[in-house]
């Protein structure tokens, strides 16, 4: 998996043979994908399209003590103004002087397209070093420096002889890839070219008493480094980190809102811990590959079952089994208890759930294990890293799994199909979703916890909330309306999916 010699990394229908169009049961999806035949399956007609160039901001805005340099026409990045309160609230819950989320845009015009844009870049980082004065200056690849031909690798590797701050490339242009989450990929691989290096006084350091390098040893040996998401809130890491430390392990959490300079330190940990392989199997095999830090990658803990197989997965390693079986069994016992008295209310309910992959799963085995009657799954993408969590879904022979990236015309039509009491979604597709009457969960959010046994109990009871009291949204129906014809509705929701290859 050595690509990092590659200025850029391959895209993920390459990579993973990433599936991004699909329509049928769980169960079917799960036969199909086995024999490696959806790589193929695309559609006769597309409605909107994620841009991996947006995803990529997503965790790039999050670090400190960066200037992020957004080499395109103005329009792209622009939904960074949207992020940038969050991004500078949650780094000062890591750094009191922390300054947030700078980000600069180049401005590319008609005349930059004719001539060039390198001129334009060069100012741009040159401004940023100057003015800021960061630890390290990310610049972001759109689309059209992509295809007239910008040679933004050569530019910055000369800037880099001139000024102090690491310069990080991020080739993440849109037109790439249909598959968003190549994103993540695009981030590590300018994370892992540019910032690993430690400091030539550090790599000279020499402890001149034994017992404190015996001491650093051991603490390594017990360091795990926790690889968290944009989508996460500090309330989940904090959940984490509590269920972690219970075992007698330290914890870091890499790589958003983490400090440029420190994922110089990223080896300085005996384990890395995934919440999520479509986000980190990119980084956590090359960091492998390059240090033999190994790895637990299976699964996400949201619910129960899917956080004891986490913790588990951790213990093991360490040979903690029996202090993690305890671990579980005692925070297990407490959570089932209290979601108890929600059972009788959530029982029979029918939800879908869209977002990705990974987490759709999880959320969706947890609502089972309430009483809850899953009826239809909309996932970003599909890959084998999905397989083990939707072979943990009941009854998945009659769950619907629409696999898209936007396309919200086949989630409207499936909708209005399958008519669930509820609603739990990524952000993005709430509001249109609104509009048809159904009440609304969101599948993540900054201010709130989802993760671990304390996010379980904060899922099941905010949802018993809603459903308790639907009325806003039902008011919704006849008095808003989304712009497709009552005859697409009459049609088969996945009428423009070609799966021919997939058969």
């Amino acid at each position: 998996m050595d690509y990092i010699r590659e200025k850029a990394p391959p895209v993920r229908e390459d990579r993973l043979k990433a599936c991004n169009a699909f329509g049928g049961s769980c169960c079917e999806l799960n036969r199909i994908g086995k024999k490696g035949c959806l790589n193929g399956v695309k559609r006769t007609f597309a409605q909107t399209q994620g841009c991996q160039l947006n995803l990529s901001l997503a965790i790039l805005n999050t670090i400190r003590n960066a200037v992020i340099v957004v080499h395109a026409p103005i329009g792209c990045g622009g939904s960074s103004l949207s992020t940038a309160g969050i991004s500078k609230n949650f780094q000062k819950l890591r750094d009191p002087n922390a300054k947030g989320l700078i980000w600069l845009n180049t401005n590319l015009d008609d005349n930059d397209v004719v001539g060039g844009g390198e001129e334009k870049l060069r100012s741009a980082v040159l401004y940023a070093e100057s003015e800021f004065r960061p630890e390290a200056i990310i610049v972001v690849n759109s689309c059209v420096p992509a295809i007239i031909g910008d040679d933004i690798d050569s530019i910055l590797n000369d800037l880099q002889k001139q000024i102090s701050a690491k310069i990080v490339p991020i080739h993440c242009e849109g037109f790439k890839t249909k598959i968003m989450a190549s994103a993540y990929d695009s981030v590590y691989h300018g994370i892992l070219r540019n910032l690993l290096d430690k400091p030539e006084d550090t790599r000279k350091e020499i402890y001149e008493d034994e017992l404190e390098i015996l001491k650093e040893k051991y603490r390594k040996s017990r360091t795990v480094n926790i690889l968290n998401v944009s989508s996460m809130s500090r309330q989940d890491e904090e959940e984490l980190t509590r269920l972690v430390k219970a075992l007698g392990l330290e914890v870091r959490i890499y790589p958003c809102y983490a400090s440029a300079d420190d994922f110089a330190y990223v080896d300085d940990a005996a384990l890395n811990v995934s919440i999520c392989a479509t986000h980190d199997d990119y980084f956590v095999e090359h960091i492998k590959e390059k240090y033999g830090i190994p790895f637990v990658l299976r699964s996400i803990p949201i619910g129960i079952k899917n956080t004891d197989q986490w913790i588990l997965d951790i213990a093991k390693f360490f040979g903690l089994e029996e202090n993690a079986k305890r671990l579980v069994e005692a925070e297990a016992k407490e959570l089932r208890e209290a979601l108890e008295p929600f059972k009788e209310q959530l029982k029979g309910k029918r939800v879908f759930l869209g977002g990705g992959e990974i987490r759709i799963l999880s959320t969706a085995e947890l609502l089972q294990s309430m009483g809850m009657e899953v009826v239809g799954l909309k996932g970003y993408h599909y890959d084998h890293f999905a397989e083990p969590l939707l072979e943990l879904v009941e009854n998945s022979e009659n769950i619907i799994f629409n696999v898209a990236t936007g396309q919200p015309f086949e989630q409207a039509n499936l909708l209005k199909r399958l008519e669930p009491d509820l609603y739990v979604g990524h952000t993005g597709t709430n509001g249109y979703t609104a509009k048809q009457g159904f009440p609304i969960y969101p599948l993540f959010g900054q201010s709130s916890i989802y993760m671990g046994y304390l996010g379980a109990y904060e899922i099941v009871r905010r949802i018993a909330r809603v459903l308790k009291n639907p009325i806003f949204n039902r008011n919704f129906i006849g008095n808003s309306r989304l712009p497709y014809r009552d005859e697409w509705y009459g049609q088969n929701p996945f009428t423009y999916i070609d799966d021919s290859a997939a058969l």
